[in-house]
C-alpha cells in the first residue's frame, strides 16, 4: 500500500497572502517518501508523493537508497519543494529501459525521468544523488554513439522559475541533465561524474544540454565525464555558465546543430566565464552538421538552417588540454564522420574569447567554417597560453573566416 511508502504530514512552512495579509500562514503538505529497502521499485511511491504534494507542497527523500525500476513523469508541478537527502538508484534492466524510456521529440532521444512545472525548488544539500548505474550502459553500447532509446538521467521538462541546487549525478546512463522547453532556471552547485571503469568509453555522457530553452544559468558545476561538459543545442538563448570546473570531457559545446534538413534553429547570447579545465579536449567549441543530409537523426542528418551568434568564452584557465583551446567544425555528417566542410548554410558570427590562460596543445584555434556561410566577426583578446614545453602558444588555423579582431589567421585547418 502506498501509505507504507510515503508519509504525508502537514507543516506550517509557507506564507500566503491570498487575503492581502502577509502574516497569514498556510499549511504546506509534506510527503516523505519511505524507501522499500528491499530492492523493489520505489517509483510508484515517488509518483504518489508528487501527486499529493506536487502543487504547493514538499516532497522529501530520506537519507536512504531508493530503487528506480520504472520511468517517472512528474511534470505539471507548481510551488513545489523537493528535498533529496539520499540516493535514487536506477536499475540495470536494460531491456526495460530500451522499451519504456520516454521520447521527447529531439534526435530520437529519451529520458528515464521528466521533472517540470513552475516554481520548483530542488535541493540535494550537497549529497542528494542520482545514480544511473551507467557502467552497465557503457559496457552494453561499447562506444556506439547515440544508441537508440538509451535514456537520459533527468529531463527538466517545461519548467519555469525554478532552482536546482546541491545535487550529485554519478554514472549517468547517457546525457546527464537535459533542460528542455524551459526558462528562467538556476542550476547551482551540481556535481557530475560519469566515468567508465572498463575499457568501454562513457560516450554521450554530457554533463548538461539545453534545448528550446531560455535564460538558463549554470553556476558552480563540477563535471567529470567523457563527452560535452555542458552543451547548448537547438534554440538555446540567454545561457550563462559561471564558476565551474570541467575534467576529461570535450569542453563547452555550441551544438551540434543544423541536423534537420530545412529546419531553422538558433543559439544566441551564450556566455561561459570563470571556467577551469583539466585535460578536456577543448575549452569552447562550435559544431554544426554539413549542408548535405546523409541519413537521419540521431546519428545522421544535415542541411539545417539558422545561426549561432553572440557567443562569449572568457576567463578560461586551461590545464593540459588535449586539443586546440577553441574549435569550430561545420563538417559533421552521418555517424560523426567528416563530410563536406564547405556546404553548411548555418551561420556563425560574433564569437568572442577574452582573458584566456594555461597549458594546451597547438594550435590555439582550429576554425573550419563553411564556404557557403563563412564565420564572421571573431574576436580574441588577452590570450596567454603555453604548450607542453612551456612555450607560448602559436598558430591560429582558420578556413573561411571573415573579420578577425586581436589575431591573424596563420594557416588553414
Amino acid at each position: 500500500m502506498k501509505s507504507l511508502h510515503y508519509l504525508a504530514i502537514l507543516a506550517v512552512s509557507l506564507f500566503s497572502s491570498t487575503n492581502g495579509n502577509p502574516s497569514v500562514l498556510t499549511p504546506r503538505a509534506t510527503c516523505t517518501v519511505q524507501p522499500s529497502l528491499n530492492g523493489t521499485d520505489d517509483a510508484p511511491a515517488i509518483l504518489s508523493a508528487f501527486k499529493t504534494c506536487g502543487k504547493g507542497g514538499t516532497v522529501v527523500f530520506l537519507n536512504h537508497t531508493y530503487t528506480i525500476n520504472s520511468i517517472m513523469n512528474t511534470t505539471g508541478l507548481s510551488n513545489c519543494n523537493i528535498d533529496i537527502y539520499g540516493t535514487l538508484l536506477w536499475s540495470t534492466n536494460i531491456t526495460y529501459w530500451l522499451n519504456h524510456s520516454m521520447a521527447f521529440g529531439y534526435q530520437n532521444q529519451t529520458s528515464a525521468w521528466w521533472l517540470g512545472g513552475d516554481n520548483i525548488n530542488v535541493n540535494g544539500y550537497g549529497y542528494g544523488t542520482l545514480n544511473g548505474n551507467g557502467q552497465a550502459w557503457y559496457d552494453f553500447v561499447k562506444g556506439i554513439s547515440n544508441y537508440p532509446n538509451r535514456p537520459h538521467a533527468l529531463t527538466i521538462w517545461n519548467a519555469t522559475n525554478s532552482v536546482f541546487k546541491g545535487l550529485r549525478f554519478v554514472q549517468s546512463q547517457m546525457w546527464t541533465m537535459t533542460v528542455f522547453k524551459s526558462s528562467s532556471i538556476l542550476l547551482q552547485d551540481i556535481y557530475v561524474n560519469s566515468t567508465s571503469s572498463s575499457g568501454n568509453p562513457s560516450r554521450n555522457t554530457d554533463g548538461a544540454d539545453t534545448i528550446y530553452s531560455d535564460n538558463i544559468h549554470f553556476d558552480r558545476w563540477t563535471v567529470v565525464n567523457g563527452d560535452d561538459s555542458i552543451s547548448m543545442k537547438a534554440n538555446s538563448t540567454n545561457i550563462l555558465i559561471t564558476n565551474s570546473t570541467f575534467y576529461n570531457g570535450l569542453g563547452v559545446a555550441i551544438g551540434r546543430i543544423g541536423q534537420y534538413k530545412g529546419v531553422y534553429e538558433s543559439i544566441e547570447n551564450v556566455t561561459a566565464t570563470g571556467i577551469v579545465f583539466y585535460k578536456t579536449l577543448h575549452g569552447g567549441y562550435v559544431k554544426t552538421w554539413t549542408g548535405e543530409q546523409v541519413g537521419y537523426p540521431p546519428n545522421g542528418g544535415g542541411g539545417g538552417l539558422g545561426f549561432a551568434k553572440n557567443i562569449t568564452f572568457e576567463n578560461f584557465s586551461f590545464n593540459s588540454l588535449r586539443g586546440p583551446p577553441f574549435s569550430i567544425s561545420q563538417c559533421t555528417t552521418f555517424s560523426g564522420t567528416v563530410g563536406n566542410c564547405s556546404s553548411s548554410a548555418f551561420q556563425l558570427s560574433d564569437l568572442n574569447m577574452y582573458n584566456i590562460s594555461g597549458s594546451m596543445t597547438n594550435p590555439i584555434t582550429s576554425f573550419q567554417c563553411s564556404a557557403v556561410a563563412p564565420c564572421t566577426d571573431i574576436t580574441m583578446e588577452n590570450i596567454d597560453v603555453v604548450d607542453a614545453n612551456n612555450t607560448a602558444g602559436v598558430g591560429y588555423k582558420c578556413t573561411n573566416v571573415v573579420g578577425t579582431t586581436g589575431f591573424t589567421c596563420t594557416g588553414r585547418t
